[in-house]
């Protein structure tokens, strides 16, 4: 499972100022309902119920909310980057600015756990981070987001 089987460059959002973690949650769920075929307000509790159990701020400036949806059919994502960090209660307190939203469909499984680790294991690469923290446009997120791994070729599946 490759970034781009779960991002397409219009769900790339360069630059937004949320003044705190649930207007965040909120952009993202507008962006996600344009796609997902439900409501803003349906993401955004299926969201805030995720928060609830833990926080999804992994840390180093990196969120990855995330929660399944039994009206989807497939798994999709929507990136952030934000104008400037904003307090996310993460678990190293360190205040967010990269942010990585998935959902899922309720039976995704294992398929789920595999895109939370594919988009975990990008987010983990210091140096793409601090490519994406620089990058001037969303075309530009979007092509450091789908870029395939170092050390795979782009036709691995």
């Amino acid at each position: 499972m490759q970034i781009a089987d779960l991002l397409s460059p219009e769900r790339v959002l360069l630059s937004i100022k949320p003044k705190d973690k649930k207007q965040l949650l909120q952009l993202l769920a507008e962006k996600a309902s344009q796609v997902a075929g439900v409501t803003d307000r349906r993401v955004f509790e299926t969201l805030l119920e995720r928060e609830r159990l833990g926080t999804t701020g992994v840390g180093q400036g990196i969120a990855i909310p995330h929660g399944r949806l039994s009206d989807i059919k497939k798994i999709m994502g929507v990136f952030a980057r934000l104008e400037s960090p904003i307090e996310y209660e993460a678990v190293d307190n360190q205040p967010v600015d990269l942010v990585f939203m998935l959902l899922a469909p309720e039976g995704a499984g294992a398929d789920h756990l595999k895109a939370l680790a594919r988009v975990s294991r990008l987010l983990r690469n210091q140096a793409a981070c601090e490519k994406l923290r620089n990058a001037a446009t969303a075309e530009a997120l979007y092509a450091i987001l789908t870029e395939p791994p170092a050390g795979t070729s782009s036709v691995a599946a």
